[in-house]
């Protein structure tokens, strides 16, 4: 499995931004290979993220190279180049 997580920065505000990540949810869940994704906020005024869980690299390749991922910037009044960091998940603690 591998864990993509990517941090953002917006101007939106987190009714706004929730707001369009409710309606984009329905394409998430059609993501073949998506195992989980996390939305979260940091400390940090402004930034938010998402946290996902993919079955496989070829997974997380695809979903890269997609109009989804493509229009995150947009959806989201992305002001920055977002972080991203990629690993690899060696065990989990509980398989539920």
């Amino acid at each position: 499995m591998i864990l993509q997580v990517i941090k953002l920065k917006s101007d939106l505000s987190e009714e706004e931004l929730l707001k369009r990540a409710k309606e984009r949810e329905p394409q998430f869940q059609a993501i073949p290979g998506l195992l989980q994704k996390y939305y979260v906020k940091t400390d940090q005024s402004g930034q938010y993220g998402g946290v996902y869980v993919w079955d496989s690299p070829e997974a997380l390749q695809a979903y890269r190279e997609s109009d989804l991922a493509k229009s995150i910037p947009e959806a989201y009044d992305i002001t920055e180049v977002p972080t991203i960091e990629i690993m690899d998940i060696l065990f989990q603690l509980r398989n539920e």
